[in-house]
């Protein structure tokens, strides 16, 4: 077992954790599954400075905007659930609301310089009527800045205490 892969997936674990505990305590939806490919790039690459946050944050904040746009336009009050019938009209719009949401989040993402692929995730929840009110784009994006500010602490923390750890040089272990 290598340090590198012990130390990143705890880190990422404990990211998670960390949005696990608000979203317990508040009943809010702080975790969601773009959240996890997000928390392992921080815990693998632990330092990568403030352009790598913003294009994390701004990546989720692009994606959750973009997919709440194209949910409110195209597939306003439908989600996605087993009970779709196959070839409806309710499908069709969810199917057209998630693919102008993941190509209108690409667009946005390399245009703002704010690339990170774990936000087509993102917007494909909200656009699939998953998480498609206001509140929930609102938490989202508060999610992902909660998720990189833990991170930001915990890594200074463990500079702090150790100095540098494998996962700085990226490829020892």
């Amino acid at each position: 077992m290598s340090r590198r892969g012990l130390e990143t997936g705890l880190s990422a674990g404990l990211l998670v954790a960390a949005l696990g505990g608000i979203a317990w305590a508040t009943g809010e939806p702080f975790v969601f599954p773009s959240l996890g490919p997000t928390a392992f790039v921080l815990a693998f690459r632990r330092r990568g400075g403030r352009s790598r946050s913003s294009r994390i944050v701004g990546g989720h904040a692009v994606g959750a905007v973009v997919g709440f746009a194209a949910y409110a336009l195209i597939a306003p009050g439908v989600t996605l659930d087993p009970s779709l019938s196959a070839a409806s009209t309710d499908t069709l719009r969810l199917v057209t609301s998630g693919a102008v949401s993941v190509a209108a989040t690409g667009w946005g993402m390399v245009e703002l310089d704010a690339v990170h692929p774990p936000a087509c995730a993102t917007t494909l929840i909200v656009s699939l009527g998953l998480l498609s009110t206001p509140q929930s784009v609102a938490t989202i994006v508060a999610s992902v800045v909660v998720l990189v500010g833990a991170h930001r602490a915990t890594d200074a923390l463990l500079v702090e205490m150790y100095g540098d750890s494998p996962t700085d040089a990226g490829t020892r272990s």
